[in-house]
């Protein structure tokens, strides 16, 4: 299990080796750096950033409300603010620090804090996680019917008796099973989008087929392909698009 890292940032030796200690109770959490000065804690922090920091309020270079103004606030690791004084309180939570030490604290206190800040980090991965699990792309349905029109009648037609489609200009003709076929007022690429990338692919300018009714693909001694179907059909395969197809057909990347 990967640990915690942490940086202690307080101006005060004494201070950072209470603090030192406490954390090295805990084996989930590792001490990645301690720093007495404000600016070199936010070099730090920009250029390997820890999951949480126990931070001073008061310190040389900057204040610890200072460092955080540099910090974006999706950005910042889980603040513990330590501090001698009561009057930082509103501030620190007003910065969306997760909890706010007293000093002098003691053991059980110190591990609150630090279990509060755990919990927060657990939390904030949960949601991103979370978040890019939803923003992936649904994978495209295939549709159970299609709809096509021709000689006035609307026809309701499942994509899988469709064995290839053939386009001329603005009309393609479905080729279904038992050699059967329907003259539509569509273009290819509009039909192609409705059916979907999961069952047909191109083979050329002019022709859809239906991934399941491949036979066999032929090459001749010109270095040309033609595709077989079920049905008998020929179909000429294009030159640009037979990597495609190969992959298609057979499921590689």
């Amino acid at each position: 299990m990967t640990k915690l890292r942490a940086f202690i940032v307080d101006d005060e030796p004494l201070a950072r080796t209470r603090v030192r200690s406490f954390l090295n109770e805990n084996p989930s959490v590792e001490i990645a750096g301690e720093f007495g000065d404000g600016i070199e804690a936010l070099a730090a922090i920009r250029a390997n950033p820890p999951d949480i920091v126990f931070l001073d309020v008061q310190m040389p270079g900057c204040d610890s409300f200072q460092l955080l103004a540099e910090l974006p606030t999706d950005q910042r690791p889980a603040i513990v603010i330590v501090t001698a004084h009561e009057r930082f309180a509103v501030d620190a939570f007003s910065e969306e620090a997760v909890d706010y030490l007293l000093k002098p604290f003691g053991r059980e206190r110190f591990h609150q804090a630090l279990k509060r800040a755990m919990k927060h980090i657990r939390t904030r991965r949960a949601g991103y996680f979370g978040e890019r699990i939803e923003n992936i792309p649904a994978a495209p349905v295939a549709p159970q019917r299609i709809a096509v029109k021709t000689d006035g009648r609307l026809l309701f037609i499942k994509p899988d008796d469709i064995a290839w489609v053939e386009a001329a200009n603005n009309y393609v003709t479905l080729h279904l099973a038992g050699n059967r076929r329907i003259l539509v007022r569509e273009t290819l690429s509009s039909l192609e989008k409705r059916l979907g990338p999961s069952r047909f692919t191109r083979v050329n300018r002019s022709a859809l087929i239906h991934v399941d009714q491949v036979v066999e693909m032929q090459a001749s001694k010109f270095g040309d392909y033609t595709v077989l179907l079920r049905n008998g059909a020929r179909i000429p395969l294009s030159r640009s698009l037979r990597g495609r197809f190969e992959g298609f057909v057979t499921g590689a990347p």
